[in-house]
């Protein structure tokens, strides 16, 4: 059966034309620089890193990393799926200090961003397609519950006891009766500005990024306020103090903002862990928002995703040596980018050269933005990662898949990222085995390849799971770097003596085939095996058992 696509791609006979536009793209850029200064603050803040090092990662991210050759359309940045992984680094390489975590996190950073360079040296940027989407879902939906759990009491004006996400939550409740009264109505008018603003359905009011609108009623609430002077006021039967630290603090200069890493804890097994998650998190996190960006490229341009992964770890090593955070392709951003219109990778170095020009010109600004607005842009970021709509679709797809993002969420949010993702992936390994998967078709698939003139038939006799996409992935690539032979424009993937063909194979599969916009993909044999677990575009597990 022929399997859909996620957007249709261009005739090979009337290819779509890929003008460029500087003129679009500073538009573009402008646009995303709007949405990502308060992000970025935002994003450091909450990550344990000073709030101007999230600007000085996006300055690097749009400047640098579009001359290192970045993917077209993406814009790199601070992302909210990196701030467990950066908080985690602060607290526990500072043993309590974070100015000392802080330093020896820039040091994780720099590790971590040589090790992405060289995975995109040795062509293994696609790994991360390989990740099952319910175990990257789990992940994600974690990352979103962590970061209401530490933002909310930020946006209440009350500085918590608890440090464990589980803590910090059980907190919220006692949080909410001590808050500050006028920094929860600022916090919350933020909130109501960010959830309220989508549901407005005039069409200029959409074009206006909600997190430049929360500025713009923000900063003079603050301002009424005199959040910049302490002084105490009554309220509510009780006495309560407002002052310049539920402002944003910023050095005098972006020069004095560069801060550079401290190695001398850099061998331990503890930074040896954030290195760890940092280069394989953020680089599988990145490729994945390559493939969706691509997926919305109106011309249907692929990217080079090992060429991207070297750019992005080239920025990484530079943002980490000055004192700013890991970058990602951030997928928010980069769909703002499309949006208004961006024609090449110049929209993300017109983002970045804007953010240096306003930090450079203009930090008093800066230092008027109350940290409970930049709160509770985080709060909302986190409520789209942990959305009920995420339970509802993951337990729609299948009972396998629910368990597979439960697992992820629950252990994450009791232990740490690397242990949640490592659970998750081990729960799936077991359900393929329960199944009847061979243990040799996980550790070494071996998909049989036979070219039929223009055709290529891939075979895959044991079972069709996440292990064999990177084999598929590579005959194909052989095939179609085969110059003595005819064009490849027909792939048939063929599963009629496999045992299994899992959710993520299938998911993946249907994603890498943008890479290949002028190849009709068919799989043969699904009508042969029992579903499973539902698929959005035809099915996503079927089993024989």
């Amino acid at each position: 059966m022929p399997l859909p696509r996620p957007s249709a791609p261009p005739s090979p006979a009337t290819p779509t034309p890929a003008p460029t536009s500087l003129a679009a793209d500073l538009r573009a850029g402008f646009l995303v620089f709007l949405i990502a200064l308060p992000l970025c603050l935002g994003i450091a803040m909450a990550s344990g890193f000073p709030p101007v090092a999230g600007v000085l990662t996006a300055i690097v991210g749009g400047v640098l990393v579009t001359l290192l050759g970045s993917a077209r359309l993406t814009i790199k940045g601070p992302a909210a799926g990196l701030i467990v992984i950066a908080v985690g680094a602060v607290t526990e390489l500072g043993g309590g200090d974070l100015a000392v975590g802080y330093r020896r996190a820039l040091a994780v950073g720099v590790v971590a961003a040589v090790l992405q360079i060289l995975l995109g040296l040795l062509r293994t940027a696609s790994v991360g397609v390989a990740m099952s989407p319910s175990v990257v879902h789990g992940m994600l939906a974690a990352i979103g519950v962590i970061i209401i759990a530490k933002q909310a009491h930020v946006l209440l004006g009350v500085k918590p006891h608890g440090t464990e996400p589980l803590e910090l939550l059980a907190e919220i409740p006692s949080s909410v009766a001590r808050a500050n009264p006028q920094i929860l109505l600022l916090g919350l008018l933020s909130l109501a500005i960010l959830f309220g603003l989508p549901l407005v359905r005039a069409r200029w009011v959409r074009r206006v990024p909600a997190p430049l609108v929360v500025l713009a009623v923000a900063v003079p609430v603050g301002l009424w306020l005199h959040l910049s002077a302490p002084h105490d006021y009554r309220m509510l039967g009780g006495v309560h103090h407002l002052g310049p630290e539920y402002l944003v603090r910023l050095p005098g200069s972006i020069v004095d903002a560069v801060a550079f890493p401290d190695f001398s804890v850099v061998t331990s097994l503890t930074s040896i862990k954030y290195v760890i998650m940092f280069a394989l998190i953020g680089s599988i996190e990145s490729t994945l928002t390559v493939l969706a960006v691509d997926a919305m490229d109106p011309h249907k341009r692929t990217s080079n995703y090992d060429r991207d992964l070297v750019a992005l770890g080239g920025g990484n090593l530079v943002s980490s040596l000055i004192g700013g955070l890991p970058m990602i392709s951030e997928i928010v951003r980069s769909r703002a980018n499309i949006d208004a219109g961006a024609t090449s990778r110049w929209a993300n170095f017109f983002h970045g050269a804007l953010l240096l020009a306003f930090v450079a010109l203009a930090p008093g600004l800066l230092q008027t933005i109350p940290l409970a607005a930049l709160a509770a842009m985080l709060i909302y970021t986190g409520s789209r990662l942990a959305s009920p709509r995420e339970f509802r679709h993951v337990s729609k797809v299948g009972p396998d898949q629910l368990a597979l993002f439960l697992t992820t969420l629950v252990v994450t949010l009791a232990t740490d990222l690397l242990i949640g993702v490592a659970a998750g992936l081990a729960l799936k390994l077991v359900l393929h085995l329960v199944r009847g998967v061979p243990v040799r078709a996980l550790l070494r698939p071996r998909p049989q390849a036979v070219r039929e003139e223009n055709r290529l038939r891939v075979a895959l006799p044991a079972a069709a799971t996440f292990a064999s996409l990177l084999p598929v992935r590579a005959a194909v690539r052989s095939a179609q770097g085969d110059a003595t032979g005819p064009k490849i424009d027909e792939l048939v993937i063929d599963v009629r003596d496999a045992a299994v063909v899992d959710h993520t194979f299938l998911s993946r599969l249907s994603t890498m085939a943008q890479e290949w916009p002028h190849t009709t993909l068919t799989v043969q044999g699904l009508d042969t095996l029992r579903p499973v677990s539902d698929h959005p575009e035809a099915t996503h597990r079927r089993s024989r058992r």
